[in-house]
């Protein structure tokens, strides 16, 4: 039996590979600010309350054009290249491969942009999840921010947790709720840890 699985799911630039490497404790996922750095699925096997787990970031989930015109904000402003916009459709296909193997999902937001349409694009697809799903507010570094993350209740799709990837307040709570709803895991970590490697590799060649 392999580890049981945690996707993290969300559109660009919420934050999601900071999260990665604040729960592997690693810097293993590339981050930066500009929006689509991760575009492939990125595993590592990690432990919390000493269950094995295999951690999966995906890339950020891009808003359909049609969903702007509801009126919802877009998020932050994005300007792609033709060959950014190439990518789009293999980054929402692996993102929706990832939902579809995850045994617990953190669907990550953004409190610093509030509800976009993004997000409820997100939310739309995650509805079709069959495993939990928790809505992990990110940047909620103050008190005002821990208020704002209550807006994320209108999604409709979880449990909302305040949390800071990069400073890590609220991320052990987050995680004490995940683990709770996930299979018994297997005892191999490391070497599934090692076969994941395999596939990634042989997918390259």
């Amino acid at each position: 039996m392999s580890n049981p699985i945690i996707a993290l799911v969300g559109r660009p630039n919420v934050g999601k590979s900071t999260l990665f490497n604040r729960i592997i404790g690693e810097r293993l996922a590339v981050v930066h600010e500009k929006p689509g750095t991760t575009r492939d699925r990125l595993h590592a096997v990690s432990e919390w309350n000493g269950i094995i787990f295999t951690l999966v970031d995906t890339g950020g989930i891009e808003v359909l054009p049609e969903t702007v015109a509801t009126g919802r904000r877009p998020g932050p402003e994005r300007v792609l290249s033709q060959d950014s916009a190439s990518f789009i459709p293999l980054i929402r296909a692996q993102a929706e491969q990832a939902i579809r193997e995850a045994d617990a999902i953190i669907f990550i937001t953004d409190v610093t942009s509030g509800v976009t349409a993004a997000d409820e694009e997100v939310a739309d697809i995650l509805r079709q999840a069959e495993c939990p799903v928790f809505v992990a507010a990110n940047k909620a570094d103050n008190v005002q921010r821990h208020s704002d993350a209550l807006e994320f209740y209108a999604l409709g799709i979880g449990t909302v947790y305040p949390i800071s990837a990069l400073h890590g307040s609220g991320v052990a709570d987050l995680l004490d709720d995940v683990i709770e709803t996930l299979p018994k895991p297997s005892k191999d970590g490391e070497l599934r840890f090692e076969y994941l490697e395999e596939e990634e590799e042989e997918e390259k060649n």
